[in-house]
């Protein structure tokens, strides 16, 4: 299984990723990313197609163990790498499931020797 960072599934839903149907059931994200992507819809016709596309992925949960390793996360890296709140609760959710992180934006995280980093498999 590999985590999908927001911009990966942004890219998916824009169309500019091709994920086939079989290759969905080896990538999830966590409601972090759900909310990321959602935020960005127009109107809700556009939030409908986003909810039916991210339907066909994985979501793994957010519990309070991933939360405590995203606090440690911010006390450590946002003042030296400026990590954001929801990318230390990505990284966090990555590394309580032992999952490799896909993203575009490495250098958020680059930095995190217990994260494995992907770029995306696909052609864009």
């Amino acid at each position: 299984m590999i985590f999908l960072d927001s911009c990966i599934v942004i890219d998916y839903i824009n169309g500019k990723l091709d994920i086939d149907e079989l290759a969905k059931k080896d990538y999830c994200f966590n409601s972090i990313v759900d909310m990321e992507v959602c935020v960005g819809a127009r109107n809700k016709r556009e939030l409908n197609t986003i909810n039916k596309k991210l339907s066909n992925f994985a979501s793994v949960r957010v519990d309070q163990d991933i939360l405590d390793l995203a606090s440690l996360l911010i006390n450590n890296y946002a003042l030296s790498h400026n990590m954001a709140i929801y990318d230390a609760i990505i990284a966090a959710t990555c590394m309580v499931y032992d999952l490799p992180l896909c993203t575009h934006n490495q250098k958020d995280f680059r930095y995190l020797d217990e994260l494995s980093l992907l770029s995306p498999p696909f052609s864009l």
